[in-house]
């Protein structure tokens, strides 16, 4: 019996809240790896930290749930916007500026 893939999709996601100096880029890139998403995540200049991920819904919402519930880690507001998925895009890595 052939199952349907499900298909990738591809978010930028950006954290407020106490998301700086408190381990969450490696939580992020724990969380990616996983539940099978690819992407990056970087800290922004404003203390927000930005987070590109892909893969299918259920993976991005198991990997956004376990950075939210890590331990010194305070999200108080996300704002998420789609993007065109990236097919060659694999692994997920911290960025520095």
């Amino acid at each position: 019996m052939f199952m349907k893939q499900k298909p990738l999709v591809r978010r930028r996601i950006s954290f407020y809240g106490q998301v700086q100096a408190v381990g969450f880029r490696y939580q992020a890139m724990r969380a990616a790896e996983m539940y099978g998403a690819s992407g990056w995540v970087r800290n922004e200049f404003d203390g927000s930290v930005t987070m590109e991920i892909q893969g299918t819904e259920s993976q991005i919402d198991s990997a956004v749930a376990y950075i939210c519930n890590g331990m010194f880690i305070q999200v108080d507001r996300m704002e998420a916007k789609s993007l065109p998925v990236l097919f060659d895009e694999h692994g997920f890595r911290v960025k520095y500026r």
